[in-house]
């Protein structure tokens, strides 16, 4: 997993908790990395899962919610670092259904070696825009998290249903409705 995604994680802790509680979760997790991540590397994505579970415990937030959370927090990070992304774009709609066709293209030019999820969007004719996502790690509270942060940004009055395909958090579909 890309490093970004570690270095990313690692801010928002600092910035949302506090750099004390950064460095009591890095004191109670043994990690293969020594956390020395960088935006560049490639780590195990069981570093960060057991990152977050010592966050869950250390601040008594359930562990989906801090991993939603995160996902907000990354799309805005994300968002700065490549604006190239976002500008141009008029809605959530619209990005998303960018995303596995234009993003992901893109992301894989810079990182070939990447292992991006799968991410494929349906128009409904009422207004609607189901956003499937499958992955081989259990990210999909991330994905609600990125759409979260999609609809923020854009300021678009739009309600969000997950429905949870597989246990293990690796599949979920995102319904998204217009307010009428």
């Amino acid at each position: 997993m890309k490093g970004i995604i570690f270095t990313n994680f690692m801010t928002m802790v600092d910035e949302v908790f506090s750099p004390e509680v950064t460095e009591e979760i890095l004191d109670k997790v043994d990690l293969e990395s020594g956390a020395a991540y960088t935006s560049v590397g490639v780590y195990d994505h069981s570093e960060i899962l057991s990152l977050v579970v010592a966050l869950s415990e250390t601040t008594k937030v359930p562990v989906p919610d801090l991993v939603r959370a995160f996902g907000k927090y990354l799309f805005g990070a994300l968002g700065q670092a490549h604006p190239e992304y976002i500008e141009g774009v008029s809605d959530t709609f619209e990005l998303l259904q960018k995303v596995h066709g234009h993003i992901h293209v893109e992301v894989r030019k810079l990182y070939p070696d990447a292992e991006l999820p799968e991410i494929g969007c349906t128009v409904g004719e009422d207004d609607t825009l189901t956003v499937a996502y499958a992955s081989k790690r259990p990210f999909a509270d991330v994905a609600h998290g990125l759409i979260a942060g999609c609809i923020d940004h854009f300021g678009d009055p739009i309600t969000m249903t997950k429905c949870t395909k597989s246990d293990d958090g690796c599949e979920a579909v995102f319904e998204l409705k217009r307010a009428a």
